[in-house]
């Protein structure tokens, strides 16, 4: 391995752990979503790695084939800077459809009393919700909340439909230096200890929050979970598309 290929690794994870920590759209979405769903950790920890792992190799597949005929970073960082926008307006409308699903939710799973009479003269009353407590009855009738299943194995796909078009905007110029040169082995190299680097600030970050934010209870706030879900993926998409 070469010096400057060790420099390139060394500065490689250095700019993967900053330009995670500092792009909250690399976490935050799988912490709402976590919280929202009540995924397990082994769940969260999946999407996020293979979200994360979306992320970097088409970012690195881009360069690559950048390099192959012929491109200038400054080419490439027009394809990026598109790649961003796309992936801001995706994040942002998932975000917003999210949120209009989780008030939708939230509004349905209002908690409501009923009265039951018994044949032996007992007459009392309980409390309930439309989603969670009997749930069966009114998915029966067509009135329940049959979208939950559909919505749980939908969100990690589109999370990861939405990060293989996020740009990974460092990796670009650091992966062409040792690909111009026809290195493949110091391209794998940087290539590989950028990603992990990536994947492990990330996984981190949200097993962190996981288990953080899983010993708080927010009993009257629980059923806007989705809601708040996202309105936090949509913040995101936002501060990717102008920004901020």
């Amino acid at each position: 391995m070469t010096d400057s290929v060790v420099v390139l690794s060394g500065a490689a994870a250095s700019i993967a752990v900053l330009h995670t920590l500092l792009g909250p759209d690399h976490y935050l979405p799988f912490i709402a979503m976590s919280r929202a769903g009540k995924w397990s950790l082994r769940k969260t920890l999946t999407v996020t790695l293979l979200c994360g792992m979306g992320h970097v190799v088409s970012s690195a597949a881009l360069a690559l084939v950048g390099v192959f005929f012929g491109f200038t970073v400054l080419g490439l960082d027009r394809v990026q800077a598109f790649r961003a926008e796309l992936a801001g307006w995706l994040l942002l409308a998932f975000g917003c459809v999210y949120f209009v699903w989780g008030v939708r939710r939230a509004i349905r799973n209002k908690p409501h009393s009923h009265w039951h009479a018994h044949p032996e003269g007992i007459v009392h009353t309980h409390e309930h919700l439309h989603v969670g407590q009997h749930m069966h009855v009114h998915v029966a009738s067509g009135s329940g909340d049959e979208t939950s299943p559909d919505a749980k194995t939908l969100t990690p796909w589109v999370l990861f439909v939405i990060f293989v078009f996020g740009p990974c905007e460092p990796l670009i110029p650091i992966l062409m230096y040792p690909a111009a040169q026809n290195n493949p082995w110091g391209t794998a190299c940087v290539t590989i200890v950028f990603a992990l680097a990536t994947l492990t600030t990330m996984s981190t970050v949200v097993i962190a929050a996981y288990l953080g934010i899983g010993s708080i209870r927010f009993a009257r706030l629980e059923r806007y979970s989705h809601a708040v879900a996202g309105l936090m993926v949509a913040a995101c998409g936002v501060a990717l598309r102008f920004g901020w």
